[in-house]
């Protein structure tokens, strides 16, 4: 297993991960959200909100990201440190030449699902459905649907992030976050079933940590003291969200308390950050064997070139594995 190695990491990152000083400035870090502030992104706001950013000697600001914002081309373009993402989204910007690598994650899984009226055993049972399906789709989830589930003709509609149109065709199926669409089903009233892909084999991380190349090599006790921090965060806002909320509403006003609250509670029924490997290895963790099969996933679907994309140079397990904050 390779993973980076840096001569100076340790004795830099005990620097910046403990108690910051007055002789020692505070380090600028931006992270770019991939959404408007949201509950799924909590543990960042938690984080800043209690000052633990501060404490690890670092001077953050968490920028929102939206519909229309292209976080990975920001990254590249160097108005974040890092981003969130999903871990393949990273690999397919690689082969793109722009050289990301994932260092962490928030969610143990991807919380990507589908929404049906209909009650299955089995997900080859919604392939005469009529799917709503989002650009980013095409290069994420539908590849592997395809191939895996057996959707190779399935129709398809495009989704414009309404669920006005699923409550009115009961052959529809709804894509989405378990976090969020199902909240605006629910309040149609009627029955639907949610489906996460995860558990029909979708391998990918949820919200993962993605950070250019250049910056992993460059400055990785910052990035070791940003990901501690952060899950730290993580922790402190399932035990107790009232201060990352605060600052969730005073970037993104629209965003309700009802909603805000469904969130939370949905990443505790699915475990999105304390479940999986996170059991043992703490809030955040990566594995090498979890990365190859999202790896071995965009192959087979033809959506990265193994020969353009070194699997071992995409991702580094150094800056969170001592991170070890518990759930």
């Amino acid at each position: 297993m390779k993973t980076l190695r840096t001569p100076t990491y340790t004795a830099l990152a005990l620097l910046l991960i403990g108690t910051s000083t007055a002789s020692h400035a505070e380090e600028k870090f931006t992270l770019l959200t991939n959404w408007y502030a949201q509950a799924e992104h909590g543990g960042f706001y938690e984080a800043q909100a209690k000052g633990l950013y501060k404490q690890a000697g670092l001077d953050m600001t968490i920028k929102m990201g939206g519909p229309q914002v292209n976080v990975m081309q920001l990254l590249a373009a160097g108005q974040a440190d890092c981003t969130i993402g999903d871990n393949g989204q990273a690999l397919e910007m690689w082969q793109s030449g722009v050289h990301a690598m994932t260092v962490a994650t928030v969610f143990q899984h991807s919380p990507t699902v589908f929404i049906s009226h209909d009650k299955v055993t089995k997900p080859e049972e919604l392939k005469d459905k009529t799917f709503l399906l989002a650009t980013e789709a095409y290069t994420s989830f539908w590849p592997w649907a395809k191939s895996t589930l057996g959707y190779g003709n399935t129709k398809i509609r495009p989704y414009t992030f309404s669920v006005q149109p699923f409550l009115a065709d009961n052959n529809l199926v709804q894509q989405g976050y378990v976090t969020s669409e199902p909240f605006s089903v629910q309040k149609g009233g009627k029955p639907f079933y949610v489906y996460p892909l995860s558990d029909w084999g979708y391998p990918p991380y949820g919200n993962s940590i993605i950070c250019m190349a250049d910056t992993v090599q460059k400055r990785p006790a910052v990035l070791a003291a940003f990901i501690k921090a952060s899950m730290q965060g993580w922790k402190d806002y399932l035990q107790d969200p009232t201060a990352g909320n605060e600052l969730i509403r005073k970037d993104n006003p629209r965003m309700g308390a009802d909603q805000i609250a469904f969130g939370i509670a949905q990443m505790k029924k699915y475990q999105l950050v304390t479940g999986g490997d996170a059991q043992t290895g703490g809030i955040g963790i990566i594995t090498e064997p979890r990365l190859k099969e999202t790896w071995d996933m965009l192959v087979k679907n033809k959506l990265i070139d193994a020969n353009k994309v070194p699997f071992v140079q995409t991702y580094t397990l150094d800056l969170v594995k001592d991170a070890k904050v518990m759930p």
